[in-house]
C-alpha cells in the first residue's frame, strides 16, 4: 500500500497508528498467527526465515484503502482522495436522477418506433426490482385422489 500511495512503509504505518480511530476492524486488522504462518507457505521462503517482520502486517480492506488516502500527505493520496470524493458525488447524482432517467426513456419510448421496443424492454427490465417468489401456504399431498361417498362397483 505505501509503495502505491508514494510513501514509505514506516510513513504509512506511522499516519495509521496517529489516527487509528479512522480504522475500524471492517477497514483495517492485523493477520492472526496462523494466517501470517500460512501467507509465509505461500511465498515459499527458503531456511525457514521470517521475511524480515517483527509485527503482523496490516491489512486494509476496500474501505480502509479510501481511508488511507485521507490520512497520508503524498501526492498520490490526495489525488486518490479527490478521486474517490468526485465518484461518491457522481454516485450520489446518478441516484437522485433515477426518476429523471426513467421518464426519459418513457419519453424516448413514446418517441421512437417499434424498432427500438426490444431495447427499452431490456432497459426496463435491467431497472425494475427483481420479483420475490410467492410461497405456497399449506401442504400437498401426494396420495392418489379417491372420491368419498361413492361405491366402487366391479
Amino acid at each position: 500500500m505505501a509503495e502505491l500511495y508514494g510513501v514509505d512503509t514506516a510513513q504509512l504505518k506511522r499516519a495509521v497508528r496517529r489516527n487509528i480511530e479512522r480504522f475500524p476492524p471492517d477497514f483495517m486488522f492485523g493477520l492472526t498467527k496462523q494466517e501470517l504462518e500460512d501467507w509465509r507457505c505461500q511465498f515459499g521462503t527458503s531456511n525457514g526465515t521470517k521475511m524480515g517482520l517483527r509485527h503482523r502486517p496490516m491489512v486494509f480492506t476496500e474501505q480502509g484503502v479510501a481511508m488511507l488516502s485521507s490520512v497520508l500527505r503524498s501526492r498520490r493520496a490526495i489525488s486518490v482522495n479527490i478521486q474517490i470524493m468526485r465518484a461518491f458525488t457522481q454516485l450520489r447524482q446518478m441516484l437522485s436522477t433515477h426518476e429523471d432517467l426513467k421518464k426519459k426513456i418513457e419519453d424516448m419510448e413514446r418517441k421512437y418506433d417499434r424498432q427500438f421496443q426490444v431495447v427499452f424492454e431490456a432497459i426496463k427490465q435491467l431497472m425494475a426490482e427483481p420479483e420475490k417468489p410467492k410461497k405456497r401456504i399449506g401442504f400437498e399431498v401426494k396420495e392418489p385422489k379417491t372420491s368419498y361417498g361413492k361405491k366402487a362397483f366391479a
